[in-house]
């Protein structure tokens, strides 16, 4: 999973970057200045995973990775290159989802590139030259299709109408994942990769004061939390400055500190659950002495195509796979009581995966 930090400058993309990856991008009150993408990659925190490796003692320890990536501060004219709107725009084509950094919190002593905190307006300033930039592709599309019509064939005429449809949607100023086509229609609007159709999660960064008295109290995090209901985006409030402290500390004195921040979750715990929910993602686990590790997959996906994630050998020739729900391990503390209580079920090809399913998978090529 690759994850896209974006935002105007100066609003907390890299502070939120050096919180959650710990890699030291450069955070400083002016203007561009991230201007290649920082990348840092981070393992996914997963108690089970660790229940595993207690359980094994394996050689290897293997958990899910996402990748984030800290994209250079956007302005006005973006879509037409201003700033550092080309490069912008060609990292962002590159992630699975953005994570859209937005400031609610006024600072006279940091400076707003609009001049002030206006939650709403920043992120119509980004969501505009997104749209910009995917009207241009959908134009070329149209004209593509149109020229593949000539012949007379329905498919590409058909084509051509839902993307006439969809750039007068888009030029009404709306992003492409609000546009009310059908599930067919949506996949293949999605061929194009168009920037506004990639899933959103608004990060509210609060100040310490702000973040302290609770979100629900904070005008702007209101406004944002409104506009991602009406384009089924999600929201997290969260401040920046005190996740960046919160990672400086060792293990224990974090627990002390989220303790007396009243904080069960870290930033990046959040971040972590909210970004799989969004993109319906879920993990199932394999382990033994060799290794303990989890892979993500997507939610639904049938037994054969997990294993195909390990490798393409064990979905080809995929005979069965071997299930135990993690909660019934874990109460049973071992694997051997867990195939005696008849907990470990033999599935087969039409089996949807869950969560946390700890697997062994069999097959013959």
């Amino acid at each position: 999973m690759k994850l896209g930090i974006v935002g105007l400058p100066n609003v907390g993309k890299s502070t939120l970057f050096n919180a959650i990856t710990n890699a030291g991008a450069e955070s400083a009150n002016y203007p561009f200045c991230t201007i290649e993408p920082n990348v840092g990659m981070v393992t996914v925190p997963d108690e089970r995973l660790d229940f595993l490796a207690k359980l094994y003692s394996p050689k290897k320890y293997t958990p899910a990775v996402i990748e984030f990536v800290d994209i250079a501060g956007l302005v006005k004219g973006a879509s037409k290159g201003e700033g550092l709107g080309n490069k912008f725009l060609s990292n962002i084509r590159m992630t699975d989802a953005i994570i859209h950094v937005v400031r609610c919190f006024d600072d006279e002593n940091v400076i707003h590139v609009e001049g002030g905190c206006d939650p709403v307006r920043d992120i119509e300033i980004i969501n505009l030259e997104l749209i910009i930039a995917d009207i241009d592709m959908v134009l070329r599309r149209i004209d593509k299709a149109k020229k593949a019509a000539k012949g007379g064939e329905k498919k590409f005429l058909q084509e051509a109408e839902l993307l006439e449809r969809l750039h007068e949607h888009l030029d009404s100023g709306k992003c492409a994942r609000v546009f009310a086509g059908t599930a067919e229609e949506m996949e293949i609007i999605g061929e194009s990769e168009l920037l506004t159709l990639k899933p959103v999660i608004y990060a509210a960064n609060l100040d310490e004061a702000g973040f302290a008295a609770g979100a629900e109290k904070n005008p702007y995090y209101a406004q944002v939390e409104k506009l991602a209901a009406q384009e089924g985006s999600q929201v997290l409030p969260i401040c920046a400055k005190v996740e960046q402290e919160i990672s400086e500390l060792d293990e224990e004195d974090k627990a002390l500190f989220m303790e007396e921040l009243g904080m069960t979750k870290s930033g990046l715990d959040r971040l972590i659950n909210c970004s799989y929910n969004l993109l319906g993602l879920i993990s199932f686990l394999t382990c033994g002495p060799d290794e303990c590790r989890a892979w993500t997959i997507k939610k639904g996906s049938k037994a054969p195509q997990a294993a195909g994630k390990i490798h393409t050998d064990f979905e080809r020739g995929f005979i069965r796979a071997e299930i135990v729900a993690f909660d019934d391990l874990k109460a049973c503390k071992t694997m051997a009581i867990a195939k005696e209580k008849g907990l470990v079920r033999s599935e087969g090809k039409e089996y949807v995966m869950q969560d946390g399913d700890v697997t062994l998978f069999r097959f013959n090529v």
